[in-house]
């Protein structure tokens, strides 16, 4: 019997789990002072690409309501469609990230939140070159990636009665991956959760 395809995993999951990520109306405590950071940095009238979007609560919202155009992109069609209602001043895209195409040069700056991690492994670097060529001289990125290396599962994820998949490197690896995209790292912190956590980086594709 062949192994379930992760990236199917991964789409049913949130199909399935919707709702009970994220509600229309939920404000995650964490995302506040990125988001706040991210607006301070943004050019009026910036273009952003949120990769892994969800239901665009809150960073599609968020940006969009500050006069932001908003890009977002997930594999989940529940969360497409949900963000769609959500907020229907952003355009959105149900695709795999891994596979999506946008032009050289075409955003301020990309987003991509609690996305990565649920990538196979080897399409993580691919990816993070692409980004870096997505953006403009002097555009940002805003990543959370894996902080200790793993790869796995979890049954009825979030009390439902899907179960997810997840696929990370460690800090150091997300450090190098993304500096040998192209991009300059400005910082980056530990941020926990539970009795782990991920790694949250700002970074910028030179002038």
């Amino acid at each position: 019997m062949n192994a379930p395809d992760p990236t199917e995993l991964v789409q049913r999951g949130y199909d399935s789990v919707s709702h009970r990520y994220r509600g229309d109306h939920d404000a995650p405590a964490e995302y506040a002072p990125w988001l706040t950071d991210l607006r301070r940095r943004l050019p009026a009238n910036a273009n952003v690409l949120d990769l892994g979007c969800g239901c665009g609560i809150p960073v599609a919202k968020t940006l969009a309501d500050h006069g932001h155009r908003v890009t977002g992109v997930d594999l989940s069609e529940v969360q497409v469609n949900r963000a769609r209602r959500l907020v229907p001043q952003a355009t959105f895209r149900h695709a795999d990230a891994t596979r999506v195409a946008f032009a050289d040069r075409t955003f301020d700056a990309v987003v991509c939140l609690y996305a990565l991690i649920h990538m196979p492994l080897d399409t993580q670097p691919r990816l993070l070159h692409r980004i870096a060529t997505w953006l403009r001289p002097g555009g940002l990125l805003l990543a959370t990636t894996g902080a200790q290396q793993w790869t796995g599962t979890e049954d009825h994820w979030l009390g439902g009665t899907a179960t997810m998949w997840w696929s990370h490197a460690d800090a150091a690896s997300y450090r190098t991956w993304i500096t040998q995209a192209g991009l300059d790292i400005d910082s980056e912190h530990f941020v926990p959760e539970g009795s782990s956590g991920h790694q949250l980086f700002w970074a910028h594709r030179p002038q």
